[in-house]
Formats: structure tokens, sequence, C-alpha cells
């Protein structure tokens, strides 16, 4: 019988994004996951920063973290409820090199649900890959007999283009109406 996780695999699946072209997690993410703060976390990175090269973790540079911080609805309001820093991610290696370097037993089962996270999202990935490339062989195989079938079933695998709605407050104008004022005796 497999032993209870400490966080569910939705929670960490959720914190995995893709930026940069790489799937990562932000270290305010990990250390809620760990149960420490983000500042303790990025100290012990800071005191072992060589393991940590760049393939492995990289700081957001401003533009990302102004667009990070777009995205979140509600903020705090008050003192040290906000970033002081630019916000670290992680890739799936710097992940697995954090559990060395925080050491607790509750880093490493953490990090194990993490790595198992990854690896989840990685076959999920590759599953999409293999159903794509089915449609594709097939058509090959029967591209006379079967052009409509293959033609729906490709239009049903794209996702849906949906117009974007504008966004605020826009006045339709035609133009200013002018009128010819008349005097009153004139023909």
């Amino acid at each position: 019988m497999p032993e209870p996780s400490l966080v569910p695999m939705e929670r960490i699946e959720r914190a995995i994004l893709l930026l940069r072209g790489h799937k990562v997690m932000f270290d305010s993410d990990l250390a809620s996951l760990y149960g420490v703060e983000t500042k303790v976390l990025n100290q012990a990175v800071s005191r072992n920063i060589e393991r940590f090269p760049a393939d492995f973790m990289f700081q957001l540079t401003e533009a990302e973290a102004t667009r990070l911080r777009s995205q979140t609805v509600t903020l705090k309001t008050g003192r040290g409820h906000h970033r002081k820093y630019l916000p670290y991610a992680f890739t799936e290696q710097g992940v697995a090199m954090l559990s060395s370097v925080l050491r607790s037993p509750r880093a490493v089962q953490v990090n194990t649900e993490i790595m198992r996270a990854f690896v989840r999202l990685r076959q999920m990935v590759q599953t999409n890959a293999d159903l794509a490339r089915k449609p594709a062989a097939l058509e090959k195989k029967y591209n006379t007999q079967f052009k409509v079938v293959f033609d729906a079933i490709r239009e049903l695998m794209t996702p849906p283009h949906r117009k974007r709605k504008k966004i605020g407050f826009h006045v339709r104008e035609t133009g200013p109406v002018y009128r010819l004022r008349r005097k009153w005796g004139r023909a």
C-alpha cells in the first residue's frame, strides 16, 4: 500500500509552469511545498550556488516578474507582503538538487512527489504526441477513402480560435453632425 502523500499531486502540477521553453517551479511555490519560507530556501540556494548552473535555475527578468505579478488579481496590502527581489525559477534538475541542499525529511518526501509530477507530465505530453502521429500514419495508408474523416479528426484536434473581446469602454460615433443655420428671411 503506497504511503499517503504530503502534498496533493494536483497542487504540484498546478505549480509547474512553462517559462522560456522549460517546465519550471517558482521559489515561492517550492518553499510552500517544502514548508519553509521563501527567504530560507533562497539563502540555502545562495550558499550552494555552485550546485545550480543556469540550466537548473534562473532568475526572472523584471518584465517577466511584472507580467507574473499582473496575473495575480488580489495583492495583499500592508508592509512586507510584496517581493523585494526577483523570483527564481527551478527546472526539474534544479528541483532535484534542492533536496540535497535543504536536507530535511519533509524536503526529501516532497521532492520525490515533485519528481513524480514531472514524470507524469512528461508521459502526458508523450501520449498526446503519439495520438497526434496516429491520424497522420492512417491518412497515408487510406488517403483517398477516408479523407473527409481525417479532416474532421484534425479539425477536432485543433483548439478553437476564439475572437478576443475588447476590454474597456468604446465609443462608436459616426462623426459630428453639422447643420446649416438658415436665417429667417433669406431664401
